[in-house]
C-alpha cells in the first residue's frame, strides 16, 4: 500500500493557499491554480506545513488520498519553481519554429504542422546547426505541460527501426533490427 498522502507539504515562500468549500487554491503574484477535493477531505496546516487528512480507510478514499497530496504538491511546485519539457526532433530535415505561441513543425510530411499553444505554456524553439532541433516548453501547470508535450509528440511518434521522430531529451529509444537478408 502506498503511503504518498501521509507525507506532508511543505508551502514555498510567496504562495499562498486557500481552502473553502472542498476547492483548494494556490496562487502566488502572476498565477492561480486550484482542484476539487471530494467531500470529507481535510487540509491540516501547521507551521507552514499541510497535510491531507482522509474521511475514512475506504479503498477509493485511500486512493485519492495520495493522489490529491500529489496533485497539491504540484500546484505548489509549479507556482514556486516552475516546469521545463524539453522536445528534440530526429529526423533528415526535420525542422521546428515558432512565432509567438504557434509552432510551425517540418516532420518529413507533405505539408507543415501549425500547431496553437495555449497562453500558460511559454514556448521556445532552438535549431543550432550540426544539433537536433529542440522545443522548449515552460509553464507552472504540470498537466498542462504533459498534455502539450504529448500532443506534439504524437504529431512524429519515434520509429524504433531508424529513431526518428520526437522524443524529450534524455529519453532511450530500444531500436529494433530490421528485416534481414537469408542466402
Amino acid at each position: 500500500m502506498s503511503r504518498v498522502g501521509l507525507n506532508p507539504i511543505m508551502i514555498p515562500e510567496g504562495v499562498e493557499y486557500k481552502f473553502t468549500d472542498q476547492l483548494f487554491s494556490v496562487n502566488n503574484q502572476k498565477n492561480t491554480l486550484s482542484l476539487k477535493l471530494d467531500s470529507g477531505f481535510e487540509i491540516i496546516e501547521d507551521n507552514s506545513i499541510i497535510s491531507i487528512k482522509r474521511p475514512d480507510n475506504q479503498k477509493k478514499n485511500k486512493a485519492k488520498h495520495g493522489l490529491y497530496r500529489s496533485l497539491i504538491f504540484n500546484m505548489f511546485e509549479g507556482l514556486s519553481k516552475g516546469y521545463k519539457k524539453v522536445l528534440e526532433l530526429h529526423g533528415v530535415g526535420y525542422r521546428a519554429t515558432n512565432a509567438g505561441q504557434k509552432l510551425d513543425l517540418s516532420l518529413g510530411y507533405s505539408h507543415n504542422i501549425i500547431f496553437e499553444i495555449c497562453d500558460e505554456v511559454i514556448l521556445k524553439t532552438e535549431a543550432e546547426k550540426g544539433q537536433t532541433p529542440k522545443i522548449i516548453l515552460e509553464s507552472h501547470d504540470k498537466e498542462l505541460i504533459g498534455l502539450v508535450a504529448a500532443k506534439i509528440k504524437s504529431f512524429r511518434k519515434h520509429d524504433p527501426y531508424k529513431g526518428k521522430g520526437i522524443r524529450f531529451v534524455g529519453e532511450q529509444v530500444r531500436r529494433k533490427a530490421g528485416k534481414t537478408a537469408s542466402s
